[in-house]
Formats: C-alpha cells, sequence, structure tokens
C-alpha cells in the first residue's frame, strides 16, 4: 500500500495512500481554497468563507469513516510488512485523536462565525485555524520525531497569530507575543532533544526508536537519556503542565473567546498526542526516566491549577476565562496521570487518557460556547456577570450548570465522573498510591470552585429584577451550545461509548 525504498536497485518512487491522509490534506486545501477566496469576495459577502471553512471540517470528518479500520499507514522505509518503519499511520488511535481535533476545530468554527463577522478579519482567521486544524489532524498520524515536530509547528504557529487577531488591542498583542517567545523556546529545546536522540540511535522513526535505545553504546547512554528528556519539553509545554503553563492565563484572556476555546482543547490534544507518541511508542526502555518525571509533573500541574483557579476573584475583569484556564491546567494534570502510569504498568492505561480526553473536550468547548454567549452582555466576563443567569437565559444556565458538573465530576455529569474515576483506577493500578491521593485531594479543591460558580447562576440577580431580554441568540452559538450539551448528555447516559473510544485506541 505504502512502499518507499532508499536502497539501490529499488524503485525511489513512493506510493502515497492518499485514503488515508485525506483527513488533514482536506483541511490543509480548504485552507488554502478561503485563503484565495478572501481576495475576491465582496465585504458583504465575508460569511461565505466562515461556511467553507466549516463544510471542510464536516467534509473532513467525514473521511474518517472510510478509515475506521484502523490499519493503514503510508511513507514507508520498506515494503515489508512484518518490520516496517513508517511516517504516516492511520491506526485507531490516529482516528480517535482525529475525531476530537477535527470536531474541535468544527465548534470553534461554529463560535467564530460571529466573530468573524464583527471584529475579526474573516479570511486570514479562516485560513489560519484550518491550517492549525491540518497540523493538528496530521500529529496523531505522525510516527517519526521529524514529521512530528512538524506537525506541532504546523499546528502552532497559526495559533499565534490567531492569538494576536484582535487588531489594535493590546491584550491581544501582548498574548500572543508571550505565547509565541515562549513556545519557540519549548520548541528550541525539543529540537535539542531530537538531535541528541538521532545522535546516539541514528534513526527518526519511532518504531525504530523503541529498538535501538535498547542496545544504546555505553558512551552515548547520557546522550540519550538528557535527548529523551528534552524532547519531552515541547509536548510538556503544549499540555500547559507547570512549570511549562505560564503562558495560559494572560493567552487565554487575550486571545479572542473561540480561540481560547480552541488552545484549551485542540491545543492540549496536540501536547498529549506527541507526549504519548514520544513516551509509549518511542521510548518505553527509558520508561525509569519519563515515569517519574511525568509523574511529578502531574501532581504539580493538577495542583497549581486548582489553587490557582480556586484564588480567582469574582469581581475581576475576566475572571471566567481565568478560572477556565486555571481550570484547563489542572485538568491537564489530570490527563497525565495515566500516561506516567504507563511508565509503572502496561500500555493500556493510555486509554484512560484517551477517555478523559473526550470527556474534557465536549465539555470545555460547551463551557466555552456558554461564556461567549454571556459575553456578548458582559465583554469584561466577569464570574459575577452569571449571578442570576438563570432568570435571563434558564437555557444557557443549565447548560453551563451541566459542563460545570462534568468538569467536577458530580451528577448528573456522569461521564465526569466516569472520566475521574478512569484516571483514579489508572493510578492505582500502577502502584501510584501517592499520585492517586493527590488526585483525591485535588478533586475535592476543584469541587469547590465549580460548584460555587454553579449557584451564583441560580442566585437572585443583583438589583432590580430582571426581564428575560428579547436579546438575539447567534444560532452558530446556539448550536454549539446543543451539540455540546447532547454529546455530554449521551456520554454520562453511555459513558461505554467513551470507555470504547478509549480501548479501540490503543496501539
Amino acid at each position: 500500500m505504502t512502499p518507499v525504498t532508499a536502497l539501490a536497485g529499488e524503485s525511489l518512487v513512493q506510493s502515497v495512500d492518499w485514503l488515508a491522509i485525506a483527513p488533514p490534506t482536506l483541511t490543509a486545501v480548504v485552507a488554502l481554497v478561503v485563503l484565495v477566496a478572501d481576495l475576491f469576495v465582496p465585504e458583504e459577502r465575508k460569511r461565505l468563507l466562515g461556511w467553507t471553512a466549516i463544510a471542510g471540517l464536516v467534509a473532513a470528518l467525514a473521511l474518517l469513516v472510510p478509515l475506521r479500520a484502523g490499519d493503514r499507514s503510508t511513507f514507508c522505509l520498506t515494503a515489508d510488512t512484518q518490520v516496517r518503519a513508517c511516517s504516516y499511520t492511520a491506526d485507531q488511535f490516529t482516528l480517535v485523536i482525529q475525531l476530537l481535533v477535527l470536531g474541535g476545530a468544527l465548534l470553534t468554527a461554529l463560535l467564530s462565525i460571529t466573530e468573524t463577522r464583527e471584529k475579526l478579519p474573516a479570511g486570514e482567521f479562516w485560513f489560519l485555524l484550518l491550517s492549525s486544524a491540518a497540523g493538528a489532524a496530521l500529529l496523531p498520524a505522525s510516527r517519526d520525531l521529524a514529521t512530528l515536530v512538524v506537525a506541532l509547528e504546523v499546528a502552532s504557529l497559526p495559533a499565534f497569530a490567531l492569538v494576536g487577531l484582535k487588531r489594535g488591542d493590546r491584550m491581544s498583542g501582548e498574548a500572543a507575543l508571550k505565547f509565541f517567545l515562549s513556545s519557540v523556546t519549548a520548541t528550541a529545546v525539543t529540537l535539542l532533544g531530537v538531535s541528541f536522540v538521532y545522535a546516539a540511535t541514528g534513526t527518526l522513526h519511532l518504531t525504530e526508536l523503541a529498538q535501538r535505545l535498547d542496545d544504546v553504546p555505553g558512551q552515548l547512554q547520557t546522550l540519550a537519556e538528557a535527548g529523551v528528556a528534552l524532547t519531552l519539553v515541547g509536548f510538556a509545554f503544549k499540555t500547559a503542565a507547570v512549570p511549562f503553563h505560564f503562558w495560559v492565563p494572560d493567552t487565554y484572556v487575550g486571545a479572542p473567546l473561540p480561540v481560547a476555546a480552541y488552545l484549551s482543547v485542540v491545543g492540549k490534544a496536540v501536547g498529549f498526542t506527541g507526549l504519548i507518541l514520544v513516551t509509549v511508542v518511542a521510548f518505553p526502555s527509558y520508561a525509569d526516566v519519563w515515569g517519574p518525571a511525568l509523574a511529578a509533573l502531574a501532581a504539580l500541574t493538577m495542583t497549581v491549577g486548582n489553587v490557582a483557579a480556586l484564588r480567582q476573584l469574582s469581581a475581576r475583569a475576566w475572571s471566567a476565562v481565568r478560572l477556565l484556564a486555571w481550570s484547563s491546567v489542572a485538568q491537564a494534570g489530570y490527563l497525565l496521570v495515566p500516561i506516567a502510569a504507563a511508565a509503572y504498568s502496561s500500555d493500556d492505561q493510555i486509554g484512560a487518557t484517551v477517555a478523559y480526553a473526550l470527556m474534557y473536550a465536549v465539555v470545555n468547548l460547551g463551557a466555552f460556547a456558554v461564556v461567549a454567549l454571556v459575553a456578548r452582555r458582559h465583554p469584561e466576563n466577569r464570574i459575577a456577570d452569571y449571578r442570576g443567569l438563570y432568570a435571563v437565559s434558564p437555557a444557557a444556565a443549565l447548560a453551563l450548570a451541566f459542563f460545570l458538573l462534568n468538569l467536577a465530576g458530580l451528577p448528573p455529569g456522569i461521564i465526569g465522573l466516569f472520566a475521574k474515576v478512569t484516571v483514579f483506577s489508572a493510578a492505582v493500578d500502577a502502584g501510584l498510591g501517592w499520585l492517586a491521593v493527590i488526585m483525591g485531594v485535588n478533586v475535592v479543591i476543584g469541587l469547590y470552585y465549580y460548584l460555587r460558580w454553579t449557584a451564583l447562576l441560580f442566585r437572585t440577580p443583583d438589583g432590580a429584577p430582571v426581564q428575560r431580554a428579547p436579546h438575539t441568540v447567534p444560532a452558530p452559538i446556539t448550536l454549539a451550545i446543543v451539540l455540546t450539551a447532547a454529546a455530554g448528555v449521551v456520554l454520562s447516559g453511555y459513558p461505554q461509548i467513551a470507555l470504547r473510544f478509549a480501548a479501540n485506541s490503543l496501539f
């Protein structure tokens, strides 16, 4: 299906499996179409660019259906099906993450339709969003370090511009600069690590790395260990793991709200996917290096994120977005637990991270959708602005309460509870009892600030009685809330769906 040879006497012509690479390829093609069309579409019809982008993402998601068997590879070094090093593999893990990434990008696009009409340059926005989504969809299929780093940067570079796209906004420019400088530094460290690993092994393919790292000469052992550690830094940055998290709050506040939602879900998925690939697939023989490191990062990340979220003042400007930002840092800590556990038990633990990521993506995007709706009336988006939301917009209040309870892991958010129990079980099964205890304490801390915000939604509004204002709710935002709420309800009613996805995503 995908023979490629580099030896004399064999054909040097690649046979590309176009169906396998179709989802990220189509997304990239639509990005170029939108960019060129922006030159010719008149200003009053710019909204067509947004719907073209949405149609492209829907088509890319549809292309995952014929790949559901999950057994396709391309750009391989040899045609030998027994021992084959490939740069692109569309297995079950790839398809689940691509579903998460493209689905997250689609919901972000729905949230952005109104923003591009009122505040953001449409052509640039849709091109950058689709380009970033294409890189994010490529990353889970990448099976060599070069492709992995390129996919990571294709997903990241447009995101810098998206954060700073609010022209004339000082906070937006500052957030983009901080995000860019810290990300470039992390990428430089990662590339240094990749070069060390290549020097020690002579290969970049993940499957070959797993074999050659078992037999590294003694004089190169330190070089290989340093390379493994440094390679993890860039992916830890993308996951917003402490101490690589400092860019998160200011970036989320300065970015357009749909972009903040995108970074919180798709950006995080990119980081965790990269971590899984380099640790479990490429560096299993160095589990004694990355296992304890990730366990410590998980404990530190969830603790710092929850404590910082707990300290958010409800009357502070943009406190709602800041709370969600710190909450995303804490959630990153939970997502790290099963990856760390895989170093002590088996690769089966990775399924817990995938299940948790699916849950988190649905409910966090839903929470950001409601926040985007409230921001239309309260641009400073303080937590205090949500007091009495039920009296003004009962449906939005109920939806946000449901999303927050899912993040807290409380009924009726059953999928949130199942996800946390799955992650907790992964730590216990791996013998990481101390990490399970820290996670339990952090879950209790999280309950407080999630429930405090939820209770505020149903309290009596301050001042005069609030009339249900006949304001117009944009249809795309309504659709995003409805889709995420429906997905959350389905997953809460049938949590085995997410668990089945997790089980099928194992390598």
